[in-house]
């Protein structure tokens, strides 16, 4: 399954220079990680185990949807 990802620097002094945010808004899950690469993979980290304990736990894993204009 793939999911979006939206990257936010963070500037609100909450985590050192370099930091940022990883929304994963279908799931709304966030997380962060050092640089934008650093962040991409702690939302792909996110996103494996939150669909390995939904799974465990027989719950319904939701699909994003996608809308073309």
């Amino acid at each position: 399954m793939e999911y979006s990802i939206l990257i936010e620097k963070i500037e609100d002094g909450s985590l050192p220079d370099g930091y940022y945010y990883a929304h994963i808004p279908s799931l709304d899950l966030t997380t962060h990680g050092l640089g934008i690469e650093g962040a991409k993979k702690a939302a792909e980290d996110l996103v494996s185990l939150w669909i390995e304990e939904k799974l465990a736990n027989s719950e319904p894993v939701p699909r994003e949807s996608v809308s073309y204009n």
